[in-house]
């Protein structure tokens, strides 16, 4: 493994960095994130990892707008909050605080993340940080997490199972909405692109 040394080596100077881990779902990219921060912290260097899930709309607000069946897909998340929590991070005179998303309760919990101002890196998290042109803008590096769809799929009918969906809703929901969104991750505007291989370990 290689992104320990690589992630401090983009630190270089840097007041803070701002280092989005992309990939499709199940690809891994909480557990990398998670991972990645628990090496940094060891080698002295604070980092945080801030979720891009944490801008999930609510379930009220999908139902109004008729998302409540594409969950996950770009239209329903909170794109703009999204893009001032990601400004706001430059900041590192105060605590600046993120919400986070609960899979067991299908909901976000606001204000659940502190970065203090001594983080040097905050590792952002999510599917769609190459797609949208202004989170591309206030990001320093972008990494993408690559593995097959067959593992991807796999993972994300268990995960769905685990917090309460049958197994045939759990199928035909990765098949309609997940497989769509995974084909929105393109490599085009990742600093690096990490294979399977260079991940494994990540669920």
């Amino acid at each position: 493994m290689t992104t320990l040394p690589d992630a401090r080596a983009a630190l270089g100077t840097k007041r803070r960095l701002l280092l989005g881990i992309s990939g499709g779902p199940g690809s891994g990219k909480s557990t990398f994130a998670a991972r990645l921060a628990r090496e940094l912290a060891d080698a002295g260097v604070a980092a945080v990892v801030v979720p891009m899930d944490g801008f999930h709309l609510p379930q009220a607000v999908l139902a109004e707008r008729g998302l409540a069946a594409v969950k996950g897909a770009p239209s329903t998340f909170d794109r703009a909050a999204f893009e001032s929590l990601l400004a706001r991070l430059r900041d590192t005179s105060e605590t600046v605080t993120a919400p986070a998303y609960s899979r067991e309760l299908h909901a976000v919990v606001p204000e659940a993340i502190s970065v203090p101002p001594e983080s040097q890196i905050v590792l952002v998290e999510g599917n769609y940080l190459g797609y949208w042109p202004g989170v591309r803008r206030l990001l320093d590096e972008i990494w993408k997490l690559e593995v097959p769809w067959d593992v991807a799929r796999e993972r994300l009918i268990a995960r769905r199972i685990a917090t309460g969906s049958g197994p045939e809703a759990a199928r035909e929901w990765v098949d309609r909405v997940d497989a769509a969104n995974a084909m929105l991750v393109a490599d085009d505007f990742a600093t690096r692109v990490i294979t399977g291989s260079d991940s494994q370990g990540v669920s």
